[in-house]
């Protein structure tokens, strides 16, 4: 009977669901960026049409960033070594609402609106999906995810070999066919969000997401606002 018990045990172990994923619209453990990092400044790109889709996209209601209180003290850490060399940080996009998302779902299934193509000059726009340039699901939306790049003091642009959102290889961080300058630029940035306890991904170079995020299995969808 033991025995039985044991092996019923196992069976039903291997049934029971995994984990689901929750939505939550509790904002009370986020805190804006500039609250922390005072000299960073801010091209949110889903507050204006200047992103892929050609159009504002829902949820964002203000041109802010927010991340989880955990995310924004490890930025702050990157942002200080970057200062110590004499950059500042401009970020694109921080915590995402998941309304967002399936707007950028809903818009690829538009075949009717092509959007921005300069975005995806290579790629059927078909294809955004399944290539997992754009996400169902997104770790922005986990609030401990930023997408940014560095510029200078004096607000001048750092050339980073590519832009935001370029849907191409030539947005992977190890691509080759750039100057060596524009590489070393890359890798100055990302040296100071490694230390800083970030992880980046292999398809974009602007991409960074906290080690021990607070909140993995947690899709948030308040506004930015």
């Amino acid at each position: 009977m033991q025995k039985m018990i044991i092996i019923l045990t196992l069976v039903c172990g291997f049934i029971l669901p995994a984990k689901a994923d929750s939505i939550s619209t509790d904002k009370s453990d986020f805190a804006e960026i500039s609250s922390s990092i005072d000299d960073a400044a801010f091209d949110i790109r889903y507050y204006s049409p200047k992103n892929f889709t050609g159009n504002k996209i829902n949820g964002y209601k203000a041109p802010r960033a927010y991340l989880t209180k955990e995310a924004l003290s490890a930025l702050t850490k990157a942002a200080e070594e970057l200062r110590a060399k004499g950059y500042r940080l401009l970020i694109w996009d921080a915590y995402r609402p998941q309304k967002a998302v399936d707007h950028f779902v809903q818009w690829i299934n538009d075949p009717s609106d092509a959007g921005d193509k300069s975005f995806y000059p290579d790629l059927a726009k078909a294809n955004l999906l399944a290539g997992n340039y754009i996400a169902a699901k997104s770790g922005h939306t986990r609030g401990s995810t930023v997408d940014l790049t560095i510029i200078k003091k004096d607000g001048s642009p750092v050339d980073m070999g590519g832009t935001f959102d370029l849907f191409s290889e030539v947005s992977h961080p190890d691509y080759e066919k750039i100057t060596d300058e524009q590489k070393q630029n890359r890798q100055i940035l990302h040296d100071a969000m490694i230390n800083a306890g970030f992880k980046g991904i292999d398809s974009e170079w602007w991409h960074f997401t906290l080690q021990n995020e607070p909140y993995p299995d947690t899709y948030f969808n308040f506004d930015v606002d």
